[in-house]
């Protein structure tokens, strides 16, 4: 199978998830930020991650690439509880984290950015929706303390280290992604529970964290 993603991309981090966990090889397939033509022959749509299976034919759309792939043997690992909790928490989260990540994306030397124009083409639109990312990254400050103080609220919701809520569950493909992205804004604290699951979760599923191009 191969699977067409942006690397930045929570949800194509959430598609990687599952092959890692379950130990199911795939060829990671980067397209460039710029190119819509790829994934709208593919299916009808600038979009990713998309996965091409065995038999050739696509499937879009995270989650469902991740039901798929976990059903594949017959032995789904997705069978724990989900918390609310948790979803609570992204939430609040999301309504901010953005202005974090999104001018420190368009630094960070990611493979969709090979091109100067794909860099250009990902700032446009970002900016578009966010404003100007120069005015964020000199606001950083505060969100980083914001952040930190909310990661401190999620570090009492992390039963193990090896699963959110003590089983692997949908909140695990929900959440890494966000804390695997985090860690590319430099100066953000991580308390002793958040560190070892993000950590662990990076090897479970074979997705590299970005500590070490931290902006």
């Amino acid at each position: 199978m191969k699977l067409y993603i942006y690397d930045h991309c929570p949800f194509c981090v959430k598609a990687r998830m599952i092959f890692g966990l379950k130990n199911i090889p795939v060829e990671l397939n980067v397209l460039l930020n710029d190119d819509e033509a790829t994934p709208t022959k593919m299916v009808g749509q600038k979009m990713a991650p998309i996965l091409q299976k065995d038999d050739s034919r696509y499937l879009p759309e995270s989650m469902d690439i991740v039901h798929y792939v976990d059903k594949l043997d017959g032995k789904p690992l997705l069978t724990g509880s989900t918390n609310a909790a948790i979803g609570e928490w992204l939430r609040q989260v999301n309504t901010y984290v953005q202005n974090l990540l999104l001018p420190r994306i368009a630094k960070a030397p990611f493979d969709e950015f090979a091109t100067p124009e794909a860099r250009a083409y990902f700032t446009k639109k970002k900016e578009g929706m966010i404003g100007s990312f120069e005015e964020h990254l000199a606001h950083s400050p505060g969100l980083i303390k914001k952040i930190s103080d909310d990661l401190r609220k999620l570090d009492k919701l992390i039963v193990q280290p090896n699963a959110v809520n003590g089983e692997l569950s949908e909140d695990d493909i929900q959440l890494f992604p966000l804390l695997r992205n985090l860690t590319l804004v430099a100066g953000i604290e991580y308390p002793s529970r958040v560190r070892d699951y993000r950590d662990n979760m990076a090897k479970q599923t074979q997705v590299n964290l970005l500590s070490s191009i931290a902006i």
